[in-house]
């Protein structure tokens, strides 16, 4: 008797103790990466050549910046305003690489592709 009052106390308690548990792992879950969101509006004399080149340019990016992990740079749905066309993704490690990013060596050599065809962006950062 005794023993079965203690397995099934010790049950009770193993399955109490479970929402908190999954709870904390659930928490560390949370990615600490940066997403920067940028939506494109080219200029009107943009070629197709043009903005190929800008987009290869920003899929070379996380071989020329260890601060950026992944990048994405085909829309499957896309929700724009009026004359915006492309959306590039940059996944970066953290706020810091993100921060750093502004102004180094990869940046300018992609701006180099990029900025001459922009007519205008919008960048959203986002993290947890």
């Amino acid at each position: 008797m005794t023993r079965k009052l203690f397995f099934g106390a010790s049950a009770a308690a193993l399955f109490a103790a479970m929402p908190l548990a999954t709870g904390l792992f659930a928490a560390d879950t949370k990615p600490k990466t940066v997403i920067h969101v940028i939506t494109i509006n080219w200029k009107a004399d943009a070629t197709p050549a043009q903005i190929d080149k800008a987009i290869k340019g920003a899929e070379a990016l996380p071989s020329e910046y260890p601060g950026i992990t992944r990048v994405w740079t085909k829309p499957i749905k896309k929700q724009l305003p009026e004359g915006y066309g492309h959306v590039i993704v940059m996944e970066f490690a953290s706020e810091e690489a993100l921060t750093k990013y502004a102004g180094s060596a990869a940046q300018k050599k992609w701006y180099d592709l990029y900025m001459p065809i922009r007519e205008e962006s919008r960048t959203s950062d986002i993290t947890n």
